[in-house]
């Protein structure tokens, strides 16, 4: 006989969402939502997803529910925050449009997903087409939970796989990249900031997300000191020659240089030294909130969107790509900008530029490069044409 099991929750509530992935509008509006209490459903099924089992006669156990916690932390720890979130969020999504259409979303059923595949890229009524990367980002989300329960979701399976190949065929565009921040447009932006202590936290977060090629991500998850925090992203020491930066990124643990400029009105080293002195700032996170006053630097830490907006926010008062409308250059500068810029600008070898931004190809970091020097290397010529 086989013996009971209890399931026992490894989804923590922080990482759920409360809404659902987008608006409204972008759920197909062919049947209406006439399911009662959908959020407490979802909610419900996020909780009893991602689960370990326990044998009835050890279920209960003090030292087991320790454990339960802990496995409960590195469950979470496996996969980023922010992705945590963003794979909530699809599941969330997919399971309202299930109940719209009158089906469940356990257990996975190639049919239907391939449906749901189709309705996001041509939905009815006002609900806007989503791209092909953004679809394949969803059916990630779907086959992480589906494991997270127990489920296997086959993305070969012809109703999943011909439906996003024509999906693909028909729609895929070439990406859009977003422009990258060349040298002189950094130290245009750096300029326009202040000598106060917000304007000397803000310089230091773009000379040094630019000279290391951080993700925004990365830039406001550094500590002080290893250790320092329990959401630390990395930690990093500085040295007469420059500062190391140890890293926990998306591709794992890595080290980056950042070495001393030229000058210190452009040095990132310097500029963080400058941070961290005026700034008091001795443990805990690099970048921090100021006070309203703007008079002293707070504990918490900086959200990775006041990049974002640091970046937009400079462009803009610099000057940059001034002959283009404002929401245009607006949309074409983002976090990604200072990583591209460093992939665009650095004249070394281009290995040493894949090792700083931290890609596992040459390819992905190519990808970067806005104005890498085409046809280098003659391959017709040196087969004899």
């Amino acid at each position: 006989m086989m013996k009971q099991e209890r399931q026992v929750s490894l989804t923590n509530n922080s990482t759920k969402i409360a809404g659902s992935y987008g608006s409204e509008s972008e759920i197909s509006s062919s049947a209406p939502n006439t399911a009662p209490n959908s959020d407490e459903r979802d909610e419900r099924t996020s909780r009893d997803g991602a689960s370990i089992a326990l044998p009835a006669h050890v279920a209960g156990s003090g030292s087991l529910d320790r454990l339960i916690d802990t496995a409960r932390g590195y469950a979470e720890a496996s996969t980023a925050g922010n992705t945590n979130k963003a794979y909530a969020a699809d599941w969330k999504h997919f399971s309202r449009w299930c109940r719209l259409k009158g089906t469940e979303p356990l257990p996975p059923a190639p049919e239907m997903i391939g449906l749901y595949v189709a309705d996001l890229a041509a939905p009815t009524g006002k609900a806007p087409a989503l791209s092909v990367s953004t679809i394949e980002r969803r059916l990630s989300g779907l086959a992480w939970n589906y494991r997270q329960r127990g489920f296997t979701l086959d993305r070969k399976d012809r109703h999943i796989a011909t439906v996003l190949a024509g999906i693909k065929r028909k729609h895929a565009r070439p990406p859009v990249q977003k422009e990258a921040i060349l040298p002189e447009d950094i130290q245009a932006m750096v300029a326009t900031l202040p000598f106060d202590l917000r304007g000397l936290r803000d310089r230091a977060i773009l000379l040094l997300g630019y000279a290391g090629g951080l993700r925004r991500s990365e830039v406001v998850s550094l500590d002080i000191h290893k250790d320092d925090t329990p959401d630390t992203g990395g930690w990093l020491e500085i040295f007469d020659k420059g500062a190391l930066l140890t890293l926990n990124a998306k591709t794992g643990w890595r080290e980056v240089e950042v070495g001393r400029g030229s000058s210190d009105q452009t040095c990132p080293v310097h500029a963080l030294e400058q941070w961290l002195h005026f700034g008091s700032i001795d443990f805990g996170p690099v970048f921090v909130r100021i006070s309203r006053d703007g008079k002293s630097a707070l504990e918490a830490r900086l959200s990775d969107k006041h990049v974002a907006r640091l970046i937009k926010a400079t462009v803009l008062k610099s000057g940059v790509r001034s002959d283009l409308p404002e929401a245009k250059r607006l949309a074409m500068f983002s976090g990604h900008s200072l990583r591209a810029g460093l992939a665009s600008s650095a004249e070394v070898d281009e290995r040493y530029v894949q090792k700083q931004l931290g890609h596992a190809s040459a390819e992905m970091t190519r990808r970067y490069q806005r104005r890498r020097e085409r046809f280098r290397v003659n391959l017709t010529k040196a087969a004899g044409l």
